[in-house]
């Protein structure tokens, strides 16, 4: 019956047997699908991944072309609570532009910290970031809110590969001094913890020289952006007669990006 009907499964098989011959005592379906199995007739699935896009190939051109963004490690504080930092800096002159503490991974958090950094220093070309939430998700395309949000704003979500934090190597490298500056001995609370962040933010933007920046204080190279936060984000308007396919809608960032100008 399996050749003949080579795409049935086991349970479908039995059903079929079962109208021919109800008076015959059939197998459960597990043992129906091992006798299958052991005369060859099943083939083993694939296991289906989400098509990812592999390393990032850009390079920051300036100030406000690419930020880099994430949720370091979370740590106790000494009250017993967790905190969540949430780093963004832009790769091009170091610059750390926020870093928020927060009690969890939120993505309302997330994206009033966002919106307080756009409205301070404008857009940015491109986000860079892990494959964690919020920041993407197992859906198609791997997009989530927040990087749908971003792509509204003619933000372009870039992810680095899962499990290759060096592909953002630079701001991995801000966490470490991030870690040894605020973060040991930890705060007595999320309100404590939060200054001392600021005051690292300012040393290390205004105070502390960088060797890959020639000794100069990111603060010094860096500048905002030109695109300013929109009042309003504008639909998008879909030519007449568009069709979508799993293709295209796996391409869906970079078209909603590119139906947007710089």
């Amino acid at each position: 019956m399996r050749k003949a009907h080579t795409s049935w499964g086991p349970g479908k098989l039995l059903d079929l047997m079962h109208q021919r011959q109800p008076q015959v005592d059939l197998p459960v379906v597990s043992t129906a699908a091992r006798i299958l199995a052991r005369h060859g007739l099943v083939r083993a699935r694939g296991r289906y991944r989400r098509a990812h896009p592999g390393c990032p190939k850009t390079s920051p051109q300036g100030p406000n072309d690419i930020w880099a963004a994430d949720y370091k490690g979370q740590f106790r504080l000494k009250n017993g609570q967790y905190c969540f930092p949430l780093t963004v800096s832009d790769l091009a002159s170091r610059y750390v532009l926020g870093v928020d503490a927060h009690p969890a991974i939120s993505l309302e958090r997330t994206v009033e910290h966002f919106r307080s950094l756009f409205h301070a220093y404008g857009l940015p070309n491109r986000i860079r970031t892990d494959n964690g939430v919020p920041f993407a998700s197992s859906a198609l395309a791997r997009l989530s809110h927040l990087s749908v949000w971003f792509i509204k704003l003619g933000i372009y979500p870039e992810l680095i590969e899962p499990g290759e934090p060096q592909q953002n190597g630079v701001h991995e490298r801000m966490h470490r001094t991030l870690k040894q500056e605020a973060t040991m001995p930890p705060a007595s609370s999320l309100r404590a913890q939060q200054q001392k962040f600021d005051h690292f933010r300012r040393e290390f933007n205004e105070l502390r020289p960088h060797e890959a920046l020639d000794m100069k204080r990111p603060g010094q190279l860096y500048h905002p952006s030109t695109r300013s936060m929109p009042k309003r984000i504008e639909p998008y308007d879909y030519p007449q007669g568009t069709t979508w396919s799993a293709g295209s809608a796996a391409a869906a960032p970079s078209a909603c990006f590119a139906s947007r100008s710089l």
